[in-house]
């Protein structure tokens, strides 16, 4: 059970590092966030697609917190461990007019509202949901928050829509229960928020809407002083059911993907030197011959995030 909890109605609308704290805890303890769904209670079960048309765009993508963290200072690393999630039972998809990476060829507005078939707790996976159960399209459930973040160091309001090196709306669908994020800490208290539930997303979320849910979720935050390397959201992931396979990985987030794929590529760099003693010249062939390059995010303008995932295996030293 967690010590500390932050209820839905403590949220905000913007990365502010001026927003006072809701709650301040230590480095290592751990807090439960109960969110609702990206549109903010909007949509609920019983919405249709003309639901889309009311809408109000400047109360998406709240986020809940901040949580001041003691000891948490610029240039220190914040290490979220994502330790549980629960979602809701239901999540809604949609097709929003002018969102997406599509969005000029599906100007229509679409919804789909979906009911979530959770696996009892000790079960293997989450549960599934159907897309089309008539054509047997089955879509696995993998709940993560879209938005974890902490505040700018700049003074400000800046928008939850797309995401930062400090993190926000990084819509990395592999931060699920097990995984963690290590975020560089711009401001004294790092000032952490998360939200934006998702019960399964494709990398890239291509349409700009993944399952979206309200969730519970539960993370330790953590203080690292030894991880100057962390320039932009890095996070390290469980075995995927697929492949057995654990990784580390780096991103670039910038208004070019070129550049947020260059720079996912140098942050893999620099770490591979400082955690594995390689030059830089090692690190980048190494990048080249194990390293997979991801979209994790394409739609939430002006940003991409792009990771770079090495798998830890090849580090067999024990």
């Amino acid at each position: 059970m967690s010590i500390h909890a932050v209820s839905r109605s403590q949220c905000h609308l913007a990365w502010d590092n001026s927003i006072a704290p809701i709650l301040t805890v230590s480095s290592g303890e751990t807090v439960t966030f109960d969110c609702l769904d990206a549109s903010n209670g909007q949509i609920d079960p019983g919405s249709t697609v003309s639901s889309l048309s009311s809408l109000v765009f400047s109360q998406l993508d709240q986020v809940n917190g901040p949580v001041r963290v003691t000891s948490a200072f610029p240039g220190d690393t914040l290490q979220v461990e994502v330790l549980n999630i629960e979602t809701a039972s239901w999540g809604w998809t949609a097709c929003i007019p002018g969102f997406g990476l599509l969005a000029d060829e599906f100007p229509d507005p679409a919804l789909k509202v979906w009911s979530l078939n959770k696996n009892s707790p000790g079960s293997i996976g989450y549960g599934y949901a159907w897309f089309d159960e008539a054509r047997s399209i089955r879509i696995p459930l993998r709940p993560f928050a879209g938005e974890m973040g902490i505040a700018p160091g700049e003074k400000g309001a800046f928008s939850t829509i797309p995401p930062y090196k400090t993190g926000g709306n990084i819509d990395t669908r592999h931060l699920s229960a097990g995984s963690t994020l290590y975020l560089p800490i711009a401001v004294e208290g790092a000032l952490f928020s998360i939200g934006d539930g998702h019960a399964a997303q494709g990398d890239g979320e291509v349409c700009g809407t993944a399952i979206e849910t309200p969730m519970k979720v539960t993370v330790r935050l953590t203080v690292l002083k030894n991880k100057p390397y962390v320039k932009t959201p890095h996070f390290s992931i469980p075995a995927y059911s697929t492949s057995g396979e654990e990784f580390y990985c780096t991103t670039g987030i910038d208004s070019d993907i070129r550049e947020a794929t260059r720079d996912s590529v140098r942050n893999m760099i620099a770490f591979l030197c400082a955690e594995h003693g390689l030059d830089r010249t090692e690190a980048y062939m190494l990048c080249s011959v194990a390293g997979d390059l991801r979209m994790h995010e394409v739609v939430d303008m002006p940003n991409y995030v792009i990771g770079m995932m090495i798998p830890k295996s090849i580090f067999t030293k024990a």
